[in-house]
């Protein structure tokens, strides 16, 4: 039981603390909710963009890092399509500069134009690394706009386009911060060796003063339903050919979303799951295979991903998917089976929360998908998945006008 207790500030901000006096550490983790589906389509890529320059500087603090390092803190961000989470840690002694940093750079941010070149440019040089020199690089750039027509998932936290960032000028910038780097559009936790009343003054001293945003709107497309199988085939210069199917499920807190899941984990995690045991380990006609849910807020995707074994067609390997999606639709899942994926997912559970920083970030998530309590609770969703409900969800989402296809083949 991770226990917390909650309060939100005038303007907006709610805060989460978590007392655990077994640790020198606390960790604050501040979660905004924005992502790469908060975008216009015509300049994505702003979302990660600010991941960095979130650490170019705000008007009192030209450095970020410079003061937190020298009280002995880490820090660091990342951001995905739903949200942006910045976390840090330090000695509980030097708890203060923490809040003295984040409210400041939540305050007023550094647009110079200096910090925006530069950003611009490491942002760039990230996407070539990342997405055109290595293999598989591009993948999500081909991947999501095959399954998504609509809704912005269609591009990845990168951008749609890289001329995106390229163009961007500082209104462009300055009106996405404003926007959405405000307190009412953020969570706030604080977990470590720490007491409730001195958060509440903390919080009040250096984030009460903060004003909140306009009414912030959200008019994000939906998808609508896939109602035929979509199929694309490419060439690349990579070591290996490769299949990648996908097929929609719910969005995250959708009822069904936890028993695909675990019907990934039944399917595609680990060495006795069923797609490598048999396409794998028996008939040798991948290498290596797995299978994961996106686990997006909004309707997101199964995946199944397999590296062909030399000497295998790529029609032969689908084929071969396929025909095992269908066993698996049609069988009846064994107690055994289930019983273990669902003791890998505790297995997994506790270790996410291994840390102080750990349970911070997964606090603030859970209250992003409106309730803490569901840290502590979730777990029990998924012990109460059943065998028919494995057949009743597999039989939904596999079916073939919901797939879609990438044949990622070796020149």
């Amino acid at each position: 039981m991770i226990n917390f207790n909650k309060f939100t500030l005038n303007n907006g901000l709610r805060v989460i603390v978590h007392q655990d006096k077994t640790t020198p550490v606390v960790a604050m983790n501040i979660l905004y909710h924005v992502g790469a589906k908060d975008e216009d389509s015509k300049l994505t890529g702003f979302a990660h963009l600010f991941e960095h320059l979130m650490f170019g500087g705000s008007v009192n603090i030209p450095k970020y890092d410079e003061p937190l390092q020298k009280v002995g803190g880490e820090n660091n961000a990342f951001t995905n399509n739903d949200f942006t989470n910045y976390y840090l840690s330090l000695p509980k002694e030097n708890l203060e500069t923490a809040f003295w940093l984040e409210s400041d750079r939540m305050l007023d941010l550094a647009f110079s134009k200096k910090s925006l070149e530069i950003q611009r440019s490491v942002v760039i040089e990230e996407y070539k690394q990342r997405y055109l020199n290595q293999p598989f690089g591009d993948l999500w750039l081909i991947l999501r706009p095959l399954i998504y027509k609509v809704h912005p998932y269609q591009w990845a936290t990168i951008g749609k386009n890289i001329k995106h960032i390229e163009e961007a000028t500082m209104d462009d910038v300055k009106d996405f911060y404003h926007r959405f780097y405000n307190p009412d559009n953020a969570i706030m936790v604080i977990a470590g060796d720490v007491e409730i009343e001195e958060i509440k003054q903390l919080s009040e001293k250096w984030f009460g003063s903060i004003k909140k945003s306009f009414p912030l709107k959200r008019e994000i497309p939906q998808e609508p339903k896939q109602v035929e199988a979509r199929f694309l085939r490419v060439e690349k210069d990579v070591p290996a050919s490769a299949i990648f199917k996908a097929y929609h499920i719910g969005d995250r807190l959708s009822a069904d979303y936890i028993v695909t899941d675990l019907i990934s984990d039944l399917l595609g995690n680990g060495k006795s799951s069923q797609l490598y045991r048999s396409l794998v380990r028996e008939q040798k006609l991948f290498t290596s295979l797995s299978c994961y849910v996106s686990g997006d807020i909004d309707p997101g995707i199964i995946y199944i991903a397999g590296y062909l074994a030399d000497n295998i067609s790529p029609e032969q390997a689908d084929k071969a998917i396929v025909q095992q999606l269908e066993l698996f639709k049609n069988n009846t899942v064994e107690d055994q089976a289930l019983q273990k994926v669902k003791n890998k997912y505790l297995a997994a559970r506790e270790f996410s929360n291994s840390s102080i920083l750990d349970k911070a970030m997964n606090i603030a998530y859970y209250e992003l998908l409106g309730d803490a309590n569901k840290i502590n609770t979730e777990k029990n969703q998924y012990l109460d998945v059943k065998a028919e409900d494995i057949g009743r969800v597999s039989k939904e989402i596999f079916v073939n006008e919901n797939s879609n296809t990438l044949y990622y083949l070796k020149k």
